[in-house]
Parts: structure tokens; sequence; C-alpha cells
């Protein structure tokens, strides 16, 4: 039985299928080409990260797939209801990416605080030149800890972004249209713990009070959840980080805003019109940049390959 991981697969998910008699294959197949291929070598299990999109059309032209497979989280790129409609099993690898993810959130705003996103520009151009220039430009850093941090979304990325937000010293406010409360369970050395309870808030109050806004959040079917209005609402000189979809936040809202100075800073794995962002946000200097790669760590990929194996062969085993 074929598997084709369109998007790529970690070689541990690829081992653990071919263990279990499957045929995997890791060829890179283009969108328009995806039928066909599906058809000729009868492909029975498609898997995807966020590149490949599986339409209707696919889900209707290929009737070999009985399982479509998402490494990640979000399947917004997967028509799932009409995919389980026509009895093809959806699934995906919610908890593997969490830690990951959140990682890279303080990523972003580790080099924001202290200008890394602009300094890592400018220090090769001219660094021996403008030494003393560039250290007065970026000698009013600021440190995380005691800063208030405003997680929107406190599902499984947004409970780990709080373990290590409560790790660095940081308050930790959350919103959540369907999640009221979450208790989060900080694990030490030597078998100690502790569990801090958050009870969730209304999103204009976590706006109104955080130093830092992350969003973690699916797709919105409405427009941006964060714009011109939300902006307002937040403190001056506040951090905006998104690591959740693009679109989420409206891009252009956001430039308005860091160049007037409301927001200092902003951190962006997703954005706009993947894969083509636009060269305006691409090249802001107050903006620290990432391809899309909230998942992108051996350890995530190396879970993410052997959940996706156990669920396929416990469904076609």
């Amino acid at each position: 039985m074929k598997i084709l991981a369109n998007d790529g697969l970690n070689q541990s998910g690829v081992d653990a299928l071919q263990q279990n008699g499957f045929e995997v294959i890791t060829n890179k197949v283009p969108q328009e080409n995806l039928i066909n291929y599906i058809n000729e070598n009868q492909v029975a299990v498609l898997l995807v990260r966020s590149a490949t999109q599986v339409t209707k059309e696919v889900i209707d032209e290929c009737p070999s797939i009985k399982i479509i497979g998402r490494g990640g989280v979000g399947m917004d790129n997967i028509e799932v209801d009409y995919a389980k409609s026509k009895g093809i099993s959806v699934i995906n690898t919610p908890a593997a990416s969490s830690g990951s993810v959140a990682e890279l959130v303080f990523s972003h705003l580790f080099s924001g605080v202290r200008f890394l996103q602009d300094s890592n520009r400018k220090m090769p151009v001219s660094g021996n030149t403008e030494f003393a220039k560039l250290k007065k430009n970026y000698e009013k850093g600021m440190e995380l800890r005691g800063k208030t941090i405003g997680i929107v979304g406190i599902g499984r990325i947004g409970q780990e972004v709080a373990k290590i937000a409560f790790g660095l010293g940081m308050n930790v406010k959350a919103a959540d249209a369907f999640i009221e409360n979450v208790e989060i369970k900080l694990d030490f050395p030597n078998n100690q713990s502790v569990v801090i309870p958050i009870k969730t808030e209304p999103l204009e109050n976590v706006l109104n009070e955080s130093d830092f806004v992350t969003l973690h959040v699916p797709a919105q079917k409405n427009g941006a959840l964060l714009g011109k209005e939300e902006f307002a609402k937040m403190k001056d000189g506040v951090a905006v980080v998104n690591c959740a979809r693009g679109g989420v936040i409206d891009e252009e809202a956001l430039m308005e805003a860091l160049d007037s100075g409301k927001v200092s800073f902003a951190g962006l794995d997703v954005f706009v019109n993947e894969p083509t962002p636009s060269a305006k946000v691409l090249s802001h200097s107050k903006i620290s940049l990432t391809p899309h790669i909230g998942a992108a760590t051996e350890e995530a990929q190396d879970r993410i390959g052997t959940e996706l194996a156990a669920q396929i062969s416990a469904i076609l085993k």
C-alpha cells in the first residue's frame, strides 16, 4: 500500500511506516500533477504539511485515497468535512509541535526586545565604521521578566507558551473563545512540579493590559483577529507575535501601527499570500521574520512522523 508524503516526512516516520509494510514516496509532486500521480500510483494515503492543497477536486478525482494526513496542527489546506463525507479518514498531529512553536515565539520576543532583527542587518554593513552609532541605537533594550504576555488562544501551543513565560518570571493573561480555565504544570528536576491556574479573560482586557501579545488561533473566516481597532486598544509600545496563521493579523494595520510607534516590534512566522509575502513586510526594520518554521525542529518532526505512522497503521491494519 502506497503512501505519498508530498511535503516531506521525517526519516523516523518513513522507517516506522516501512516497518509496517507500507511503501513511502517522498517525491514532491507539483499541485497541478497531483491527481494524475495519485491515480497512476494508486496512492492510499496522502500526507501533507501546509504547502499541498487537498481540494474537493483532488478528493473526487482520486478514489484510491483512504487517509489524508496533516503533519502538524492546522488543516485549512484540506477540505476536511468534505473528505470525511466521502468516507476518507483525516488525521493530524496536534500535540507534536506545540513546544517547538512556543520556543519560536520566544525567539521572536528575545530578538525584538534587543533589536536583533535590525542589528543583524546593520552590523555586517556598517558595524566596522559606525559601531558607536549602532550601539547607541540599540542601547534601550528591555527584559521580558516582570512584563505581561497576553496569549490569545490557550490551547496546546498557548499553554506551552505560558509555561515558558512563567519560567521567565512573566505575568500571563489569556483570552480564548472556547476555554474558560486551564492549569499549567511546570516540571522541575527531582520530580518537583508546580501547577498554576489560568482563568481566561475577554480579549479586550488582554489587549489592554499586555506588554506582548501572541496569537495561537486558527485561520479566521471573518477577516483578521487583530486590525486597526484592536491595535488602538493596546498599550503604546506593545509587541505582537504571530506564529499561528497568515491573515490573523491585518498586515496593513500592523505596518501603520509599527510606523506610528504604537507597536514597538512584531515577530512573524506566517504571512498573508504565502509563499510570496509582501515586500513591505519583509523589509520592515521592526519585524523579526521567519519563513513558517514553527514546527521545523528535528524533535518535532520526529514526533510528527512517528505519530502519523501510528495513526495510519491503526486505521489500515
